[in-house]
């Protein structure tokens, strides 16, 4: 059991609440039980995993067999140990490190299908991106809301909030488990990429063409931007086309993260998916 502050794994798992230790040494942290339980769910990778005994829930013995399976390193810690550990001052009881994915262009390919091909899967044949979106409870929020309208493929643009920020993670509930991200993104080779897929780009904007008139064919891109800025100027070219969700009451915008869910559940709704 860890019992002291000073031990090198506490230190390693306090170095991780920082984005540049993070992205060095490829891995992230996984806070509390609901959490860790999606991780197992969704088939996440694990590097070790810290529990208190003193804080165990009703799922541990379950959790705790399949980490034996998978042979990851399981760490009983003290409480004192796991609030030093943790981002929250009342932990769970449960902390894990994961090893974050490596997804490269190659992972979107999928995204060219044909579109018979894709109206026999439950994927939303949409690239979404995240363009200089900074606040980490919109972030997580429209990961979550994409994973849930049957989008699997986002990119995320520098300057974006850093996917693996605890308060992101949290807001995602679990569906970063699922999906295919790209962070750090630039905006030409998003652009690029979806040139070479001929992948026409939309993006919201509160002076573009009203979304229910517009015809949006699939695969397509859609971009959402930054909170105050919108999209960055790459993403207002001529090529891209601006949409709009009509409002009333003189209402000027929305958050862009119930902006984001209105127009993909619309798309969900012409695609016609399944559950």
């Amino acid at each position: 059991m860890l019992t002291s502050l000073q031990n090198e794994q506490v230190k390693y798992v306090v170095n991780l609440h920082k984005r540049k230790y993070r992205e060095e040494r490829g891995e992230f942290l996984i806070e509390g039980w609901r959490f860790v339980e999606e991780g197992v769910r969704r088939g996440a990778h694990f590097s070790k995993i810290f529990v208190c005994p003193e804080r165990q829930a009703e799922q541990w013995p379950g959790l705790a067999k399949v980490f034996k399976e998978k042979g990851v390193p399981i760490i009983e810690v003290e409480e004192r140990v796991l609030r030093k550990m943790s981002d929250t001052e009342n932990p769970q009881g449960i902390l894990a490190i994961g090893k974050q994915p490596k997804w490269g262009w190659q992972d979107f390919e999928d995204l060219l299908r044909s579109k018979e091909q894709h109206r026999s899967s439950p994927t939303l044949p949409v690239l979404l991106v995240l363009d200089g979106v900074q606040d980490p409870g919109n972030c997580g929020t429209i990961l979550r809301t994409a994973l849930a309208s049957g989008v699997r493929h986002v990119c995320l643009t520098e300057g974006t909030v850093d996917l693996y920020n605890l308060k992101v993670l949290r807001s995602t509930m679990g569906a970063i488990f699922s999906l295919k991200i790209l962070t750090h993104c630039q905006g030409e080779e998003i652009v690029d990429f979806c040139r070479r897929g001929k992948i026409p780009i939309f993006t919201g904007d509160t002076e573009g063409r009203d979304l229910y008139e517009l015809d949006l064919p699939t695969p397509m891109a859609l971009v959402v931007g930054n909170e105050g800025n919108g999209p960055s100027s790459i993403f207002r070219s001529s090529q891209v086309t601006r949409l709009t969700i009509p409002m009333s009451q003189e209402v000027e915008s929305l958050n862009v993260a119930m902006a984001t869910g209105i127009i993909l559940y619309e798309l969900r709704r012409r695609a016609n998916l399944s559950c």
